[in-house]
């Protein structure tokens, strides 16, 4: 170290290069201070029972390791930080972290996370986490069923919250969370998945390799030789390293080097993060054998082609709640056609969508990375203090497909009262060819990887008969940790820690540097060069990738686009599609058939209240639903307090089906509906008005609407004298004589 400092003062004499090299070698030594920390960090982490980065405090509800059919799971209550009051009637939201390699707590990271959003909405919170190691013999079954209970204790807790618990499944847990839920739709208010893959074969040609890998690697068995080498577990740290070599500049350069350039600053920013990213969990071979083999080689999700121990049909149309999908067109990891993808797979028409009843919600960001979904503070100030804020609305909205879309709040918006945070939100209807835009589905594609799937089986069945029982004898428990500590997700841990001898004193070393600390004056020549080196090494790393990612792609595509092995795993005799589509079934059409005739038969049924609710969905069919127009109807709910969340959802979904199935009769069955007496009617109408107007001025299809709604209310009761018009939109539509049947833009948009 004397040796070290002695060298300054001759290195300072050189100039402008002596600063910076004096500079450089600073930071170099304090760069590996860092790596020391984090490796301490690491195994001061791999020491606790359960790890993890939540940065809140939180109490333990269930433990699923004492369960019947014990799991690695745990069910913990978020303490509310010191000035937040939790509301008891707000529905609790329930957060699902990912098991996909590293450890739990992504979602409430920081302050500005999905559970902190929610708290500061007031909204209970919990937290489903998990500890690094399985439990022998668990299944993702085993694991779905630990968090059926885990939602039924919430709910248990929770007899006075308006409304089922709103499921945030985040990556990997998005598709756990959709598994859950189609076994048990009763447990479940809105489910958000952000960034999550659940249409595994989607993607856009030149733009999303990593769904070649499978493919290339022959299937599905390169998983189980990895699960047998690590004595029937599977190292999570080999998913983390493959999420890091979709990226090799940042991984190889950039994230060191950000460290490197910026020291004396990025130090704790750097450990905070690597205490996730670092924190490495194990799944037991059948777990990962049936992810791969389900999801990600089979594809068996969105076609309901999954089907439990017990012989249920895991169906995602089962699913009752609304389903929220956020992505980005900035993830390599879970590209938008992966994250939406499922619904052109599974429904067949708009139409099928609204049988099902199911509401179904997406939006995609412009360019956010995967990791920014979960962990970006902008991310979290915008779209998901957005969910949160707005779950009540979502849980209402009628069956469909719609996108939520935002917008800044500007001074001069309309009704500033009723909006929450610095964001509009609204929800826009769709149609399933917007969403197919965003796909891009192609039947060769599908072919492709459905010959795939067919090549995994044939080589799982290979490995299993031919080589498994070899592979089995020859690993130990000693063997399997070995295998472990030497891999490339382990090893940097261990090289930079302090149990190597070279890096024992880097401690001393590094705060004699802070002590003598002589940064470089930042218009020095060198650190133009040195920017200018970094891009270029970036820029190479970079150019790697792409042509490793074109190279994957066409080898890909030359392999599985072969008619001959098509034809070899049974897929070259027939044009007919390679994947069965659930809406498109015959007798799922006939039961939809049968449906619409039931709903149809029961049109006129209902009273006022039901009345006043067809007319409201009737006016803001076209034109979707914003915030402001769900506050305002919360006040007006309020004054009639008997009607309970659930039920006015239920009444909005029930007149939503009439106004879809028959919209001319169902329009014509009001006046029979409302109540006899003129002040009733008033006094409906005047709410009406309160809410359509909510979003200031009407368009002219939404006036025309309200005009002929005005019509219906003032049919079958005695001539009075005219009165003035409640609105000056009301007014401009009352000049239009009231057409006889429904407008052509109606008629379209119903």
């Amino acid at each position: 170290m004397a040796a070290i400092t002695a060298l300054i003062p001759a290195l300072q004499a050189w100039g402008a290069f002596g600063e910076y090299m004096t500079d450089a070698a600073q930071r170099t030594i304090l760069f590996w201070d860092v790596m020391r920390q984090r490796s301490t960090q690491y195994y001061a982490q791999k020491d606790k029972a359960v790890p993890h980065v939540l940065s809140f405090d939180a109490e333990l509800v269930l433990d699923a390791r004492t369960f019947d059919k014990p799991v690695n799971y745990l069910l913990v209550r978020i303490q509310p930080a010191q000035g937040l009051v939790v509301d008891p009637v707000k529905r609790p939201f329930v957060v699902v972290d990912p098991r996909a390699g590293h450890g739990p707590g992504i979602g409430g990271f920081k302050a500005d996370s999905e559970i902190g959003v929610a708290m500061r909405a007031g909204h209970p919170c919990y937290f489903v986490g998990f500890t690094p190691e399985p439990m022998p013999g668990q299944t993702i079954e085993d694991i779905m069923n630990a968090e059926a209970v885990f939602l039924e204790r919430v709910i248990e807790l929770h007899p006075e919250a308006e409304g089922k618990p709103c499921v945030i499944g985040n990556c990997q847990a998005g598709w756990a969370v959709m598994l859950v839920a189609a076994i048990r739709p009763e447990l479940f208010g809105p489910i958000i998945v952000p960034g999550s893959p659940l249409s595994y074969w989607a993607g856009v040609e030149g733009e999303n390799p990593m769904r070649y890998t499978g493919g290339l690697a022959g299937g599905s068995w390169m998983t189980a030789l990895t699960s047998d080498l690590g004595n029937g577990k599977f190292d999570g740290g080999h998913l983390v390293k493959n999420f890091e070599n979709l990226n090799p500049s940042n991984t190889l350069w950039t994230k060191n080097y950000d460290l490197w350039s910026k020291v004396d600053t990025e130090g704790p920013r750097f450990i905070e993060f690597e205490k996730w990213w670092g924190g490495h969990v194990n799944l037991n071979g059948e777990e990962i054998q049936w992810i791969v083999d389900q999801l990600f080689v089979g594809n068996r999700l969105a076609t309901g082609e999954i089907v439990t121990r017990k012989g249920e049909r895991i169906d995602l149309r089962q699913i009752r709640s609304p389903i929220v999908c956020f992505c980005s067109k900035g993830d390599n990891i879970t590209p938008p056609q992966q994250a939406l993808g499922w619904i052109v797979d599974l429904y067949g028409s708009d139409n099928d969508i609204l049988a099902c009843g199911q509401t179904i919600v997406y939006s995609v960001h412009e360019s956010v990375g995967h990791l920014g979904i979960f962990v970006s503070g902008g991310i979290a100030k915008k779209e998901h203090q957005e969910f949160a804020s707005n779950i009540d609305l979502i849980d209402v909205l009628p069956p469909g497909l719609y996108e939520a879309v935002l917008t800044p709040k500007t001074a001069d918006a309309a009704n500033q009262e009723e909006i929450v945070g610095d964001w509009i939100v609204r929800f826009e209807p769709r149609t399933l060819d917007d969403v197919r835009d965003i796909v891009q589905p192609d039947p060769a594609n599908e072919r492709r990887f459905a010959t795939v799937r067919r090549v995994s089986e044939i080589n799982l069945g290979l490995y299993r008969t031919l080589f498994q029982p070899f592979v089995r004898a020859s690993v130990n428990e000693q063997t399997a940790e070995w295998m472990k500590k030497s891999s490339l997700a382990e090893l940097p841990f261990e090289i930079f820690s302090e149990r190597n001898p070279l890096m024992q004193q880097v401690a001393q070393l590094a705060e004699q540097v802070r002590q003598q600390r002589k940064p470089v004056a930042p218009d020095n020549p060198f650190l133009e060069w040195q920017a200018k080196l970094s891009d270029g090494i970036i820029a190479a790393l970079d150019g790697y990738r792409d042509q490793r990612d074109s190279r994957m792609e066409k080898i890909f595509l030359a392999i599985y686009s072969s008619p001959a092995l098509q034809a070899m795993v049974g897929l070259g005799a027939s044009d007919e599609p390679v994947r069965q589509k659930p809406g498109l079934d015959p007798e799922h059409v006939a039961r939809i058939r049968e449906r619409i005739a039931e709903l149809k038969a029961r049109i006129g049924e209902g009273g006022p209240r039901e009345a006043a609710i067809r007319a409201l969905v009737y006016i803001g069919m076209g034109s979707g639903a914003d915030e402001r127009t769900f506050n305002t109807l919360r006040q007006i709910r309020a004054e009639n307090e008997e009607l309970t969340l659930q039920a006015f959802k239920q009444i909005v979904r029930e007149q939503y089906f009439n106004l879809r199935i028959d919209c001319e009769g169902a329009l014509a069955a009001i006046p029979k509906m409302l109540s006899a007496d003129r002040a009733v009617r008033t006094r409906m109408l005047e709410a009406l008005h309160r809410t359509v107007e909510a979003t200031g001025e009407l368009t002219d299809e939404q006036a025309e609407r309200l005009a002929q709604v005005e019509k219906l209310f003032s049919t079958g009761l005695p001539t009075a004298p005219p009165q003035k018009a409640t609105s000056k939109a009301a007014s401009k539509a009352t000049l239009k004589a009231v057409p006889k049947t429904v407008p052509k833009a109606v008629r379209k948009a119903a």
